[in-house]
């Protein structure tokens, strides 16, 4: 009696890796849209029996995610989401500005040609969604913007170090609400660096984002300042 083949899996079952990042993801994803805020404590026992698994790969994702700057750890207390200072957001910004005016010339140093449609495609979906009022998606294809950048440069590791600070950034982004009073102005304030990418103008390139990253820098610590004097933050 033959019996027939079992089915190809829908699924492909996760490994210990796999795992832990899918984990992460959902942490991250819960942080970022709010719903574990800043202070709150991330109970391991909770979130293992929330996802079905054991307290060992939660854990590995929180320690994973206290490299990335969205958690701290208190000795015989655990794991917390982490509390955002204007300085930490000023520091922040000036890493950025660092390595992405670095990232920008090595870019344009090369050919800058295959980078060009993806960033057109991010600055174009900035304006979709400022049209649909969805500042978080924005806050994302924001970041994917200045990512592509990094990625473009062929130096590996800016993305490794714009990667572990992406989430930090979106964070404070999405604690201050929306950053201009007109959603478009996000996607407006890229074309200038984008210009000058496509210009093939380095000097440019350089200056342009520098005033970009450092303009959102200024707005953003500002209203942080504010909200946090006014006990809203």
């Amino acid at each position: 009696m033959s019996m027939d083949p079992a089915p190809d899996p829908i699924f492909v079952r996760l490994d210990r890796a796999g795992l832990v990042q899918h984990v992460v993801r959902l942490i991250t994803d819960a942080i970022l849209q709010g719903r574990l805020k800043p202070g709150d404590r991330l109970t391991e026992s909770g979130i293992a029996r929330d996802l079905g698994l054991s307290r060992a790969p939660v854990r590995e994702a929180a320690r994973l995610l206290e490299n990335r700057g969205l958690v701290v750890s208190q000795p015989n207390r655990g794991f917390f989401v982490r509390e955002v200072t204007v300085e930490a957001i000023d520091s922040l910004y000036e890493l950025r500005i660092c390595i992405e005016c670095a990232a920008v010339e090595r870019l344009v140093a090369g050919d800058p040609v295959p980078a060009l449609p993806g960033l057109r495609a991010r600055i174009d979906e900035m304006r979709e969604l400022a049209e649909a009022d969805d500042p978080l998606t924005q806050i994302e294809a924001d970041m994917a913007f200045h990512r592509l950048i990094c990625l473009h440069s062929g130096n590996e590791r800016f993305v490794t170090v714009f990667d572990q600070i992406a989430d930090e950034t979106q964070l404070s982004l999405m604690l201050i609400g929306r950053l201009y009073d007109d959603p478009m102005r996000m996607a407006e304030t890229h074309e200038p660096v984008f210009d000058a990418i496509a210009a093939r103008d380095a000097k440019a390139a350089r200056a342009a984002l520098e005033y970009h990253i450092g303009t959102a820098r200024r707005v953003v610590t500002d209203i942080f300042r504010k909200l946090k004097e006014d006990g809203s933050a």
